[in-house]
């Protein structure tokens, strides 16, 4: 038993036809036949009975039509709410993002309408689009050259983002404009752990040196990474506009290898007919001009 099973069943009685329920449905009569008797096999006993060449209803069909007025009124009701909560302008939105995308977009969402819910997840890459069950927003990053995002998920580009080699601002490298992979293979390194999205560009940094960087650190919280490259514990990667600025840290982009990271909304496609969650995400995009700045 379905809505649209219920609907033709009460045409039928009030209509007194097959005929005249079918043009009222815009249907054949054929359709409306099939109807009923997908509609009958879930009853025990008759909802229909022939009356000449009329289909018209039983006594235990004018009972259920009459109850398929008041399944008709709850549905409307039930699509009513769910209407009102899609264009609700301020319901509330979860949005999870790794700490340097947090750190650059969260205090942006605060002033906005719909109430948000902020939480941090420093997942590996290939982790991220399984968020999107627990959140409606999703903040993740992926270099260039990974694997697109896969087709489960939607996804609204923000930055692509360059990655620059962090140094002591007292660094003998930090003179130079920009650096190449030689120039700082030999140095000690500080780096993320196995499994997240830098991890691919410091082995290419090493490859296109060929040499085997010495990794002596493993962060993944840039605040952190940045103190230490300060204190003089190594080199490290850092992104150009999401990471806080250190004083004693200078950033020299890195000539011959991509070093650019693609940082994304992703979503599920049915979170977005909310409205508050369409307000997030244009929100987001806005913002991109500012966290480059």
């Amino acid at each position: 038993m379905d809505e649209r099973q219920l609907r033709v069943l009460r045409e039928v009685g009030e209509l007194g036809s097959v005929t005249a329920a079918a043009e009222a449905l815009l249907v054949t009569p054929s359709a409306i036949s099939q109807q009923l008797r997908l509609l009958q096999r879930s009853m025990p006993v008759p909802l229909t009975e022939r009356d000449g060449r009329r289909v018209v209803l039983t006594p235990a069909g004018r009972a259920l039509a009459g109850a398929a007025a008041d399944v008709e009124s709850a549905l409307a009701r039930a699509r009513h709410v769910v209407d009102d909560f899609v264009e609700q302008p301020d319901g509330e939105v979860s949005v999870a993002a790794f700490h340097s995308a947090a750190a650059a977009f969260f205090p942006r969402l605060l002033c906005i309408a719909p109430k948000v819910s902020l939480h941090d997840e420093d997942v590996p890459q290939d982790e991220f689009p399984a968020l999107t069950r627990e959140y409606d927003v999703v903040l993740a990053h992926r270099l260039d050259h990974a694997s697109p995002w896969p087709r489960t998920v939607a996804v609204t580009p923000l930055l692509h983002e360059p990655l620059d080699v962090a140094v002591p601002v007292d660094h003998r490298l930090a003179a130079k404009r920009s650096l190449t992979p030689r120039d700082v293979a030999h140095e000690p390194w500080i780096t993320v752990h196995d499994g997240f999205p830098l991890m691919a560009t410091i082995e290419a940094i090493g490859a296109a040196a060929n040499h085997r960087l010495e990794l002596v650190h493993r962060v993944n919280e840039f605040t952190v990474v940045a103190e230490l490259v300060a204190a003089g514990a190594g080199l490290a990667l850092m992104p150009r506009w999401t990471a806080q600025r250190h004083p004693a840290v200078a950033l020299r982009p890195l000539r011959d290898v991509h070093t650019r990271r693609h940082i994304d909304a992703l979503y599920r496609p049915e979170r977005a007919a909310r409205q508050a969650v369409r307000t997030v995400l244009d929100e987001l995009r806005h913002a991109t001009a500012a966290v480059r700045n």
